[in-house]
């Protein structure tokens, strides 16, 4: 549905409830990372729903409470996460919606060990990082 371009939200919304729920995921979330991927470079549009996922399924592997990332999907796992890195970096140029500026900075900070301020970046929006930082007197 992703690559035909029909019905696209509801092919997000079904692979949202598939692959996570509640801070939960498995190890067929992690499988659908390198799929996410390949469907994102595919359809050659920018779209949060790849990043945020991704991000999602990252932030819930790193919680503690979900199964490890297996080896037999580690290689392809890291390869995708390495992709999506270098597509973010392109794509940043020309993202001008906030959720997509959002998770593509969510991307880039976790991939260079950044984790809360990923955790950030995808969660909140900028009137809630506004409100924060207010509420911490610092602007």
């Amino acid at each position: 549905m992703l690559l035909q371009g029909v019905e696209v939200e509801k092919a997000w919304k079904e692979l949202w409830n598939e692959l996570h729920h509640q801070n939960d995921v498995d190890t067929a979330s992690y499988a659908a990372v390198p799929a996410l991927l390949h469907i994102h470079e595919l359809r050659g549009v920018p779209d949060y729903n790849t990043y945020a996922l991704v991000t999602t399924i990252e932030l819930a592997r790193q919680n503690g409470r979900n199964p490890d990332l297996p080896g037999n999907l580690r290689a392809a796992y890291e390869a995708a996460w390495q992709r999506l890195v270098d597509i973010g970096l392109r794509e940043l140029r020309v993202a001008n919606t906030e959720p997509l500026v959002s998770c593509i900075i969510a991307v880039l900070a976790i991939a260079k060990g950044q984790r809360d301020l990923g955790w950030f970046a995808a969660n909140y929006d900028e009137s809630e990082r506004r409100e924060i930082l207010e509420r911490a007197e610092v602007i």
